[in-house]
């Protein structure tokens, strides 16, 4: 690590170890929204587990990605990584405010064999296009089938890449055009042992035209 010059440290990242990255990667990039995955396994027993390497990365056909890293210390690949490339199936359950508790509980490490559903008590929905189940508490549940699995960097990390087939919305949060994202108060993570949810909202007019118009507006004039 290099001394401090003008106000920064520079780290090479070229040279950081994985504890160290990891720990920096997490707590540059912030705020992470939580997918709160739902697969099952050849058995079909159902398995809950969050992870906060994700987002969408394509919307025609709209597609996710999660990240989903070898447990730590012995390399093993986690249960939910190893369904989603049997099964190539999955779901995506958003984590809000109101299920956190329950959806952080499923991210303790449970013996392969054990379902988190069962153990904690997830209520659950069927799906319609995919065999892993949804999670009833989530207000938006999004079906997935795989894509791509890409191995990246030194081998420990893969993305899996995913196509939504089928997106439930709750009435609650969802007017039939547009998600009210504020009212359904998603949680995203933070580094360390911390979420945050929404705070203070702030709103600017849209200075290119996204796909739809969403949001879209005239160009400010300077005068």
């Amino acid at each position: 690590m290099a001394e401090p010059s003008a106000g920064f440290v520079c780290v090479d990242g070229q040279a950081l170890d994985t504890e160290t990255a990891y720990r920096l990667v997490i707590g540059c990039v912030a705020p992470r929204p939580v997918a709160w995955i739902t697969s099952v396994d050849e058995e079909g027993r159902a398995n809950a587990a969050p992870f906060s390497s994700y987002n969408y990365v394509a919307t025609s056909p709209p597609m996710l990605a999660i990240n989903i890293a070898q447990r730590a210390g012995d390399g093993r690949t986690k249960d939910t990584a190893r369904n989603i490339l049997t099964c190539r199936e999955f779901v995506v359950n958003v984590a809000t405010e109101h299920n956190m508790e329950l959806m952080h509980q499923s991210a303790q490490e449970f013996a392969p064999e054990v379902s988190e559903v069962e153990a904690l008590g997830i209520p659950l929905l069927p799906s319609r296009h995919v065999k892993p189940p949804r999670i009833a508490i989530a207000p938006v549940q999004m079906e997935c089938r795989l894509d791509q699995a890409i191995v990246l960097g030194r081998g420990i990390n893969t993305l899996y890449i995913g196509e939504i087939v089928a997106f439930h919305l709750s009435t609650e949060i969802y007017d039939g055009q547009r998600v009210d994202t504020a009212r359904m108060r998603p949680i995203a993570r933070l580094g360390g042992p911390f979420y945050a949810g929404l705070g203070e909202i702030f709103h600017r007019p849209m200075l290119q035209r996204p796909p739809g118009g969403e949001g879209w507006g005239p160009l400010p004039t300077n005068n």
